[in-house]
């Protein structure tokens, strides 16, 4: 039986840190959003969104970013936050006469990049995708293909 440390190689260790890097921004705005519902809905309701959608976007945020920092279903978790970043970039941040906004849409596609690449690349070795691959034969093929 190989020891914890002979399984784990300098990649995985860096898949860890990218997954986790890369969910703390969702986790945090998930959290910020629902700490403070009321003003969140008012903020999402100025700019023609409704209640609903603010709460689908909590969830995301929040759902998506624990499945990319777990690597629980981390394809999954990572293609939806990867589609999240690029339908805001390209509904909120395109008002490129603003240095602000360019900035917020170049750090969209940015971050569905990274997220892109982790649903390519999967979650690495430590994850709880690769703990469960074992038992994922009687998973259907589909949700086999999202770990």
């Amino acid at each position: 039986m190989k020891s914890v440390a002979s399984r784990f190689r300098p990649a995985d260790l860096v898949l860890l840190l990218g997954r986790l890097l890369l969910a703390l921004i969702f986790l945090h705005e998930g959290s910020s959003l629902a700490a403070d519902l009321a003003t969140t809905i008012d903020t999402f309701a100025k700019l023609g969104l409704s209640a609903p959608v603010a709460f689908a976007t909590i969830a995301l945020q929040i759902g998506a970013g624990i499945s990319v920092a777990a690597g629980f279903f981390g394809r999954l978790g990572a293609t939806a936050l990867a589609l999240f970043c690029l339908a805001t970039a390209f509904l909120f941040h395109t008002n490129f006469a603003s240095q602000n906004e360019l900035l917020h849409f170049e750090k969209d596609l940015a971050i569905a990049g990274g997220m892109f690449v982790l649903a390519a690349s999967g979650a690495g070795s430590i994850s709880v995708d690769d703990l469960l691959k074992n038992r994922a034969s009687s998973l259907h093929p589909w949700l086999r293909a999202m770990m």
